[in-house]
Parts: C-alpha cells; structure tokens; sequence
C-alpha cells in the first residue's frame, strides 16, 4: 500500500501524543537521506507509556521513504553530515511544540521545535517531512517558513514547480485537489460524481491524500462496483458511495485508527491504519484468523487472506517492510532453484509422454505372437506370392486375416511375426520400468515445487537444494573443511489443533521422511493429499483418543499445503503411521500404504494456531 495521507495522520497522532513536550536529544544521519531523532520524553509521557526516550527515524529515500518510530539504534558516521550539524545547531536541545499533518491529508508531517538561540531568546523552527515518493525531502524551516536548509536541494532545474532552496519561502506544490475532511455532500457529488471515470479513481484523483486502496474499499463498502463511472451512478449508490466516504473520514477526523497487515498465503500483502472490509477486516477488531475465498459484496478481492491488527503505526511499518523484505528475498534466492526444478519437471514430463505412447504402440506385441502361431499351424495352406491368409484363430473361434510378404515363405513370414513379438516384448519391459522411474522423478520435482512455494527461510531453501544435489539436478557445493557438505537444518511447521493436539507438516521431502519415520510414532495419523503432490503430515495423538475435529483439522492441513490448495475441496488419505512404508531405494519422501481412510475436505486451517519456534504451546 502506499505511505497515504491516512497513514500520515495515524502516524501524526501518535508522534504528538508520545513526542510532544518532549526534549530533543541527539540528532544523527546514518545515511545521506535519513535522520533518527532521540527524543526524552516529557515526565507526563514518560509516566504515562513507562519509557524515557523515542528514536524518531525520518527517511526520505526516493525508493521507500518512510517515517516512524523505534527503540533501536542506527550506527552513524564519524563524521556529521552538514544538515545534521546545522540541526544540532538549532533544535538540539529544543523541546518539541507540536506535530502536525497540514492541508487535510497531505502526506507531510510538521514538528515545531523551540529552543533558545545564542542570544537566549526564545525561538521557533519548524522541522517538515515530506513524503512524496521519488519527490520525498526533510526540509528546515524558519518562524516565517522560509527554508534554512534541506536534505535534499531541489534547483530550478530539476523542478519547474517548486524550488527547495536555503532562502526560499517553503510551500506545498498545489495539487488541485479537494480535503476530504471537509467535504460536504455537495463538495462530494461536485468533486467526484460528475467525472466520467471510474468511481474509485474518480475518489482518489479528487482528494488529497487518498489511495487507490482506500477508494476500492470506499466502493465495498458502499456495495457499488468500484469500475462503474462515477457519472454513471444511480441516486442511491451516489448516495451509499459518499454515506461510506463520510463513514471512513469519521475514523480518520477522530484519531480512531486501527492498524493491521493483510496477509496472502503468510507473505504481507497490504498495510493499512483503517480496517479494510474488502480484504475481510472487521473494525475495531483484532483479527487473526484467514478470510477465505471471495469477498460477497460487490467489489471484494478474491484469494486466502489473514488481517492481523498491529500495536501502532510505527510498529506496523517496521513489521510489515521486515516481512516483505524477507518474503522478497527468499523468493529471489529460490528463483534459481525454481529454474531448475521446473526445466527438469518439463522434460521428465516430456519423456513420460513418449514413453506412455511407446509402451501403447508395443500392446500390439500379442497380435504379433498370434500371427505366428497361426502361420505356423496353417501356413501350409498359403500359395506362393500370396499377400494374405484367412485362418481360424483356434483361441477365439474367429476367422483372422494375417498379412503376408509375398517375397518370403509361410515359415518365414512366422518366424518375422515371432522376432517382432519378441522386439516389443523386451521394450515394453524395459518402458515398465523406465516409466516407473520417471513417474517417481516427475512426483519428487512436483513436490519440490510446492515445497519451494512454503520455504519461509533460507535453512529450508539449503534442504531443497540438498535434495535436488542428492538426486543428480544440481551439484554439491562444499564448505572446504575436509571436502564436507554445510549442514543444513530446518524444521516442520507446527500447528495446535482446536483441542490441543500438535500437528507437524513437513515443509519438503528431506523433512517429510524425518517428521514420517523418525518423529512420528506407530500409533500417530498420518495424512497426505490424494494422487496430488503435498506435504507429509502428522498428527501426534500423544496415546488420547483423538475426536474428529483434529482429524478434519489436521486433513485440512495436509489439503493446505498440497497442490490442490486453490481447490475448494481435496481429497486425503489418512492412516496410522505405522501403517506408512518406505521401499527400499525410493526417493525422498516416497511412500507407499495399502489400506487407510479418506475424506474430502476444504483447505481451511483458520482455526489452527501456528506455533513459532522458541514459542511455548
């Protein structure tokens, strides 16, 4: 989601309410676009939150500029950056007046600071955060607004608009657009419904600060198809559109923020500080469990998400851009392994097709032997340069015609018949087992490819990577200590079912066999998707007897994290653990079972609670 003008009023609220009365204490620049702030809280703060101090982190980083909030620290250079020296000049020591968000929503935050100057009189200097994307900036302010000095200098030629300059008057670049704080009815249907564009474009395009996120989900919630024009709408979704503008401006005007990271599949999708109705949010309420499927309102967005509800602001920030990091970093580090596995699937496919149409051209091998039966019982009866013979197959009762080579003998002809029997005998034995074989080696690259689509980490891209050394894909990469391999580790995914029960799922093939043969006991269930590449998992019955829920629980797990995931139902197996074999030599997480259970069921795991490592169940 965009950093928009309702993040910026969250994140307003909670600067003043913490900051406010506050004492600047240090000032840094760890990098050439960013500042971090340490701010003494006032005693009334300090009492009231049990903290003495805030780090106010100030980025603005054409690429993600961001402002919140921490108790960590950055490391600085030896050396203070010019801005930073001439704002420890001013403020450093200055107490922190207020904080402000001007013009609506406008994505600009204003700290004023008074301090004395060297004369001892009491002065004002205001300390203003832009962010604009690519355009962001930290600029410093006198009484009369006029810029001392910025974080960036912006020449005229570099911006037509506007000049950030020491000595020139600060001022925010005009926009035309409309506070959607103050907007009446009327200011509404004349701002926005009268353009022959989208609604929700129409929304955004108006109004200051205003993402396209937040106008979809204006649209949701007033039951109107965000893609209608906006000229185009019937008095009564005019009416529904602005009663649900109105709706959302009310949290925003009364500080009633709530916010929360929309999450698609575990991997962060969206943020926002209101609660987002079209991804399933509720307000005010803290959510934790998945919405599945598609939003019923018109309007709503389809997919699996989880809405989590965030402390604060800053927090959510730090969180969300951590989790996304990661999440963009694991998928870039697996994209090579993703390469391999899908080059490798596509040619075991190939091969499997060939072999499939080979093994059926050689099912004629039968009529071939039969031919040479009966040429050599009735042969006899065939005249020279003869190009065919009808005879009575003594098996079947039935007149057969057997074609003939006019240019050999009855004996001959038998005898050709028998050699071609004999040639698709043996290359319908050797394609048994050479199908075989790429059948398991197209089952192992498939579930190596869901296993690619749950790696969190990079302990569980190293075991993928493992498999695919041990099974030929790739070759090994060694640590140089006695030609040894790097131990890689990593552990199943643990999940506590409604009534208590654990439940493990393996999140690849080497994990899979550990969590079947080694974690597991005999008396344990077992569950795994039908025919369909997924993961192996185990519920640990710890000697209860286990109700039906935790089966139904643990099944949808086992649906989950198998390829039919997008399915609204998909079959599983399920049986005790000691009835799961391994043949010998068979590849990593192969099995076999000859009796069990099967239900069919949704990919539903919201009631289930994901155990994090280190945590307590």
């Amino acid at each position: 989601m965009a950093f928009d003008g309702i993040t910026i009023a969250n994140l307003t609220k909670d600067l003043s309410d913490y900051l406010v009365g506050g004492r600047i204490y240090k000032i840094a620049q760890p990098e050439s676009d960013e500042l971090v702030i340490t701010v003494k809280l006032s005693y009334e703060n300090a009492d009231k939150y049990g903290i003495k101090q805030k780090r106010l982190v100030l980025s603005s980083d054409a690429t993600l500029p961001l402002v919140y909030m921490t108790d960590d620290n950055k490391n600085s250079p030896m050396t203070a950056p010019n801005f930073c020296m001439l704002l420890r000049k001013h403020i450093q020591n200055g107490r922190i007046v207020s904080v402000t968000q001007p013009g609506g929503l406008e994505r600009v935050i204003r700290m004023e600071v008074e301090h004395l100057d060297e004369m001892g009189d009491l002065r004002h200097k205001t300390l203003i955060i832009e962010i604009m994307g690519k355009y962001s900036n930290i600029i410093f302010t006198d009484e009369e607004d006029v810029i001392i000095d910025s974080i960036k200098h912006i020449p005229a030629s570099v911006s037509s608009v506007r000049e950030v300059l020491p000595g020139r008057k600060y001022f925010i670049p005009s926009q035309d657009k409309c506070n959607p704080l103050e907007t009446s009815a009327d200011e509404f249907s004349s701002c926005v419904l009268s353009k022959g564009m989208p609604i929700f474009k129409a929304i955004y395009g108006s109004y200051t600060g205003l993402s396209p996120i937040i106008a979809q989900e204006i649209c949701y919630r007033a039951s109107v198809d965000a893609d209608k024009s906006a000229i185009a709408l019937e008095t009564a979704e005019a009416i529904a559109v602005y009663k649900a503008f109105d709706e959302v401006m009310s949290i925003v005007r009364n500080g009633e923020f709530v916010p929360q990271i929309i999450y698609e599949e575990g991997v962060p999708k969206e943020y926002s500080s209101i609660p987002l109705k079209i991804y399933g949010a509720s307000d005010g309420e803290s959510v934790d469990d998945s919405v599945d499927g598609s939003v019923d309102a018109v309007g709503g967005i389809s997919g699996r998400f989880e809405c989590v509800e965030v402390g604060d602001i800053s927090e959510l920030i730090l969180q969300y851009y951590a989790e996304k990091d990661v999440a963009t970093r694991i998928r870039q580090k697996s994209v090579d392994l993703r390469k391999i596995v899908q080059t490798a699937l596509e040619r075991n496919v190939r091969k499997l097709d060939l072999q499939t149409k080979q093994l059926a051209d050689s099912e004629k091998k039968d009529k071939y032997r039969v031919y040479g039966e009966l040429l050599t019982v009735y042969g006899y009866s065939a005249k020279e340069g003869d190009k065919s013979i009808t005879v009575n197959d003594y098996n079947t009762g039935e007149d057969v015609t057997i074609p003939l080579d006019p240019t050999l003998s009855p004996n001959q002809n038998a005898k050709k018949y028998f050699d071609k029997y004999t040639k698709l005998k043996r290359t319908a034995e050797a394609l048994d087992e050479q199908i075989k074989e790429v059948s398991e080696a197209v089952s192992q690259l498939e579930s190596i490819e869901s296993a690619l689509e749950i790696a969190e980490n990079e302990a569980d891209l190293a075991q993928i990577r493992q498999e695919l050394v041990d099974s030929g894909y790739l070759k090994a990469h060694y640590n140089g200590k006695k030609g040894r391999r790097d131990k890689v580790t990593s552990k199943p995914l643990h999940y506590v079912s409604s009534d208590g029960f654990d439940i493990y799922v393996g999140k690849n093939n080497l994990q899979n066999d550990e969590l079947t043969f080694k974690m597991a006991n005999g008396g344990d269930w077992w569950f795994h998707s039908k025919k369909i590449a997924g993961s192996h998992v185990v519920l640990l019955t710890g000697g209860k007897e286990v109700p039906d829920r935790a089966f139904e629980e643990a099944a949808a797990l086992a649906a989950y994290y198998s390829k039919g995931k997008n399915q609204e139902k998909v079959e599983i197996d399920y049986l005790k653990r000691k009835d799961v074999k391994k043949p010998n030599g068979a590849k990593p997480g192969f099995v076999v079972y000859y009796t069990n259970y099967s239900m069919a069921i949704a990919p539903d795991i919201s009631g289930l609670r994901l155990i994090n490592e280190g945590e307590n169940k």
